[in-house]
């Protein structure tokens, strides 16, 4: 049994000196990133504002060219693999905290001796500071607008999407006429003939 107690504590020691100040640590790191990455988004939020104001050039509309098209085409590839990566990072955020938080409870379940003497494991803590931090993490997460900007970003990539289609449309129209004039002048040299 003694062997057990010093198991016990020992895991308990790990628990309260090791992993909680690496993922206090951690968490610290995590929101420090979410509040830049909010403040890089008011700030591109803010340049998208102020670019709609401007007012648009009356100047004829320019031909796409296979380079802007091909840069659309990379443009909309990021943005699906944004909404990959982005997904993926809440995703396992919130199972690394679920895992945490189903390992805790486990850790917390007090062991009982099926021998009558009596048990001489270290009192335990109620709750150690480690379950307040889950609880809060996890109670953070969920509260995330993640369903939100998952669909703002799919929207956004289906714009692209769609601006690609047009462009694709635009240059096979375009291919169509100068096919259409080569061939008028051709005609039209063999009339002259």
């Amino acid at each position: 049994m003694q062997s057990m107690d010093s198991t016990v504590s020992e895991v308990n020691r790990l628990r309260d000196d090791q992993l909680y100040p690496r993922l206090v640590s951690l968490v610290e790191g995590m929101a420090k990133m979410w509040s830049n990455m909010c403040i890089q988004h008011d700030t591109q939020l803010k340049i998208v504002g102020e670019l709609k104001s401007l007012e648009i050039s009356t100047s004829p509309h320019k031909e796409t060219t296979k380079q802007h098209h091909n840069q659309t085409r990379q443009f909309c590839t990021v943005l699906e693999e944004w909404h990959v990566q982005f997904e993926s990072l809440v995703t396992h955020q919130k199972q690394y905290v679920n895992s945490l938080n189903t390992w805790l409870k486990l850790n917390l379940i007090p062991i009982e001796s099926s021998l009558k003497e009596k048990v001489s494991s270290p009192p335990r803590p109620h709750r150690p500071p480690i379950q307040a931090l889950l609880h809060s993490w996890h109670d953070c997460l969920e509260k995330l607008p993640d369903e939100m900007a998952k669909s703002a970003i799919s929207s956004f990539a289906a714009v692209i999407r769609t601006i690609l289609l047009h462009q694709e449309e635009e240059i096979k129209l375009k291919e169509r006429c100068e096919e259409t004039r080569r061939e008028f002048v051709r005609k039209k040299q063999g009339f002259e003939d």
